[in-house]
């Protein structure tokens, strides 16, 4: 994961620490994708980040899966705050990798072992992951990473 030097980088960048925090506890990303004739689309999404990875539980049924199964580039918008001086985010760009059955269904597959520790307890306070033969995963690992923190400044 390589993060882009930014104009004001390196007084407004997150530390590899404050970033990994703040994609911790953020709740919703907003996922941009590509369609065939080149028009973006941009939806919300629920997310847990592993540290290296940004897991994403996705319809499987929807225009970003479709997208994304015609053209796996993908830009993630994970942010915050109200007034100026609070806004922060993270922007996370690359391909998207489709891990497990899709649907998921639940069958053994070792590498959604954490994705699947993180997300229940995240949203739903729950120690096993539930499954409703609609979503699957999407895995980012990104190829470059924007961050930015306002209240630096």
């Amino acid at each position: 994961m390589a993060d882009v030097q930014q104009r004001r980088g390196r007084r407004i960048m997150m530390t590899p620490q404050e970033r990994d925090a703040f994609l911790r506890t953020r709740r919703t990303c907003r996922v941009a994708t590509v369609g065939r004739r080149g028009a973006p689309h941009v939806g919300a999404l629920w997310f847990c980040w592993d540290g290296r990875a940004l897991w994403m539980y996705s319809l499987t049924r929807s225009r970003r899966w479709a997208q994304l199964c015609h053209d796996p580039r993908l830009a993630v918008l994970v942010d915050d705050g109200e007034e100026y001086g609070e806004l922060r985010g993270v922007e996370l760009s690359g391909r998207a990798e489709f891990v497990g059955e899709a649907p998921r269904t639940g069958e053994p597959c070792p590498e959604l072992s954490e994705a699947e520790r993180l997300f229940p307890a995240k949203y739903f306070a729950m120690d096993r992951m539930p499954y409703d033969g609609r979503h699957a995963w999407l895995r980012l690992v990104p190829e470059s990473v924007v961050s930015w923190d306002f209240r630096k400044l």
